[in-house]
């Protein structure tokens, strides 16, 4: 399998090099990367798609949004599957991930991490189990993440929102007086440091608080992911996939 990585010059990009290497049948075959003439990578790194002379079998996206008509025109034009790890998309742009995705295969995903898929599911389960209880999600990430709040925040509160389908978002409260609305999902983001990215979901009732709680060590979690979304997606038809679709397939 020959890959291109695009965003390959940011961190993301650099460890999705450093975990393909762990596997013999995965070949970098080159990246994109909108600094590539400061690449210090070994392998070729263009500047955009339209400069890509390589034959690639998937593309693995962690670059930003702002590159997705770029690479979706590409991957169609070459009827190649690609891995969509970047967050921050708009309502418009994830409507045409969907449109693409019934002419080629995607694999969507805020988060590559399997321990935080399962924590999505837990979120589900105790939505169900403890209805009554307020519920605040806190994410922590490191001082350069463009997007707040985290698409795996929001992926956190989406499963709760399907168990209480009366529920709404509040990000924040500063300039909101008055108590808490119960159908309320708090939102909170901290930015700061290096923290690669840290998940406290936090169930509160009138005499007790159950917290779930995710955190990554390392980039490597959601390279290797990523790498293995990639696998996932040889020999797929055209359709969007995701990572429960992934963990049912390990």
């Amino acid at each position: 399998m020959k890959i291109l990585i695009s965003g390959a010059l940011g961190r993301m990009g650099r460890a999705v090099f450093q975990a393909s290497a762990a596997y013999d049948r995965i070949t970098v075959a080159c990246g994109v990367d909108i600094n590539a003439a400061a690449s210090d990578l070994p392998f070729p790194v263009y500047p955009d798609f339209a400069s890509v002379r390589e034959h690639v079998d998937v593309i693995i996206d962690f670059s930003s949004a702002s590159n997705l008509d770029s690479l979706l025109a590409y991957a169609e034009s070459k009827a190649v599957p690609a891995v969509l790890c970047t967050t921050g998309y708009s309502a418009e742009q994830t409507e045409k991930i969907k449109e693409a995705s019934s002419r080629i295969a995607l694999f969507k995903s805020a988060n590559m991490s399997v321990g935080v898929n399962l924590l999505i599911d837990l979120c589900r389960k105790a939505a169900k189990s403890l209805p009554h209880f307020d519920v605040e999600i806190i994410e922590k990430h490191h001082n350069q993440k463009a997007d707040a709040p985290s698409g795996t925040a929001l992926m956190l509160a989406d499963a709760i929102r399907e168990i209480r389908n009366d529920a709404f978002y509040v990000y924040g409260r500063e300039g909101k007086p008055g108590k808490r609305n119960p159908n309320e999902i708090g939102i909170h983001a901290v930015r700061g440091g290096n923290i690669v990215g840290e998940h406290d979901v936090l169930f509160c009732g009138p005499n007790e608080t159950l917290t779930l709680s995710h955190a990554a060590a390392s980039r490597g979690v959601f390279a290797d992911g990523a790498v293995n979304a990639a696998l996932f997606l040889q020999g797929k038809p055209a359709g969007l996939y995701n990572m429960e679709q992934l963990i049912k397939d390990l």
